[in-house]
């Protein structure tokens, strides 16, 4: 059943995968819904359903800045704001430029930081709201060619943490989302910048071994689908009182409890043999 009353949810990264599943789960419970992502020609369906749609790049201060004014001046404040929008970059810590690993925290972290300084007085003024960041099993654990990525997640789930307990005195919710392996554009857009950055240096075969499991876990339909996740991610703005994180899809959760009964040197272990 569609709420009562229309509510108003932002969902970045909308344009695919978990952000565009997302998008469609709150559409069929009568939310207003802003989808906003760079590639906003990969919305049109997302629109025909009753979307709107708003270009996004979230390392550009006008682009965000434009964004939260719409929502505002159309609805005074946004009610919940899905940080979804974000970037692997893979590739061991020698070889990528630190030009790319910049950028990597720049989408990650640094653009779902602005737009979340920007909606949060007006949810401190209304009293309430949600805030539900987009992170992975990825934030938690660890792989080798994985440096950059993993750091970032890292990083957004301490600043999860510090943030949920600044604004809880408000009445604002902040969760975090690990997904596992999902069924999205991920692998392969990670796979191939790591197989170039190490063609042919020290960490070609290594490389190697890490693509080939990367593709064992998303590509050969072990995978969960992005709907799995955009349920949990309403299942947490639908509760009173939402867990600070959810873990679901393929691997999730056995890897995550691993990482803690195993210890660093029992877990590297595990990862090597894995790969």
């Amino acid at each position: 059943m569609p709420s009562p009353t229309p509510r108003t949810v932002l969902v970045t990264g909308a344009s695919s995968g978990i952000g565009e599943a997302t998008a469609r789960s709150f559409l069929e419970r009568g939310w207003t819904v802003y989808a906003a992502a760079r590639r906003t020609e990969r919305m049109e369906s997302l629109a025909r359903a009753g979307a709107l749609v708003h270009p996004l790049d979230v390392t550009c201060e006008a682009s965000i800045a434009a964004l939260v004014s719409r929502v505002e001046a159309d609805h005074g404040h946004l009610e919940v704001l899905v940080n979804n929008a974000g970037i692997g970059v893979y590739g061991s810590v020698e070889e990528v430029p630190m030009e790319e690993a910049r950028r990597q925290f720049e989408v990650n972290l640094f653009g779902i930081a602005r737009l979340t300084q920007l909606v949060l007085p007006a949810m401190r003024a209304a009293g309430s709201g949600t805030i539900v960041n987009v992170s992975s099993i990825g934030g938690r654990v660890y792989t080798p060619m994985g440096a950059w990525y993993h750091a970032s997640k890292h990083a957004l789930e301490g600043w999860s943490d510090c943030l949920r307990l600044e604004v809880a005195p408000f009445g604002i919710h902040v969760v975090v989302v690990e997904p596992g392996a999902i069924e999205t554009e991920f692998a392969e857009i990670a796979i191939t910048p790591l197989l170039e950055r190490s063609e042919g240096g020290p960490y070609a075969a290594f490389a190697g071994r890490m693509a080939a499991a990367t593709r064992r876990a998303y590509l050969d339909k072990k995978a969960s689908p992005p709907d799995l996740i955009a349920a949990i991610i309403r299942k947490a703005v639908e509760s009173k009182r939402p867990k600070t994180r959810y873990v679901a899809g393929y691997l999730g959760k056995p890897v995550i409890w691993a990482r803690r009964l195993l210890g660093d040197r029992g877990f590297d272990w595990m990862v090597r043999r894995f790969l």
